[in-house]
């Protein structure tokens, strides 16, 4: 699967985020850093880690000492049927201190998740995905910053312009009842 979206590209993608944050401190600080806690690679627990978007793993050698990385082909999981072949997934192994300007884009939108309506208008909601964590910036919706929402946005507007990611992003907005969703954008 060939993504659509240059190293340049993504490259400028992270830069724009890197210059925000969800709050204007270390939101790591009220739950002890949850959704960057290390994985136990020997444990037959599902892993806490990330696939990356089509591409993204253009940005990485896959031999960064911080991270696992593991191929997936996509049939054994959850993804659009356009969606073909393998795709990437990392694990953080030394978080909360990972190279911050080098994680991947779902670090970087946490607790943020793009969503397209029935009118195919893209919005941001908070992230409503099943987590093995509490993290305290969705459970009590807490406000974050229009900085990071509008940097986010900016990026998933981009980043929708991929077809594979366009799909990606119907494809789970199709599982959401539109009528309990909450827009932040």
């Amino acid at each position: 699967m060939e993504s659509t979206i240059s190293p340049k590209k993504y490259r400028a993608m992270y830069r724009l985020l890197d210059r925000v944050n969800p709050v204007p401190y270390d939101c790591g600080t009220l739950c002890g850093a949850a959704c960057c806690s290390c994985a136990d690679l020997d444990s037959e627990e599902p892993q806490m880690g990330m696939y990356l978007y089509p591409g993204e793993e253009k940005l990485f050698t896959m031999e960064e000492d911080w991270l696992h990385w593991s191929v997936e082909n996509v049939d054994d999981y959850d993804f659009p049927m356009s969606w073909y072949g393998d795709i990437h997934f990392v694990t953080c192994l030394n978080g909360p201190h990972c190279p911050r300007k080098q994680r991947p884009l779902q670090c970087r939108f946490f607790p943020l998740a793009p969503h397209i309506d029935q009118n195919d208008v893209l919005h941001l909601i908070c992230n409503d995905l099943d987590l093995p964590y509490a993290c305290p910036l969705i459970e009590e919706k807490m406000e974050l910053t229009p900085e990071f929402i509008k940097a986010t946005y900016t990026v998933w507007k981009h980043l929708i312009r991929d077809p594979y990611i366009y799909d990606l992003v119907v494809y789970d907005s199709s599982y959401r009842d539109e009528d309990w969703i909450e827009y932040l954008i």
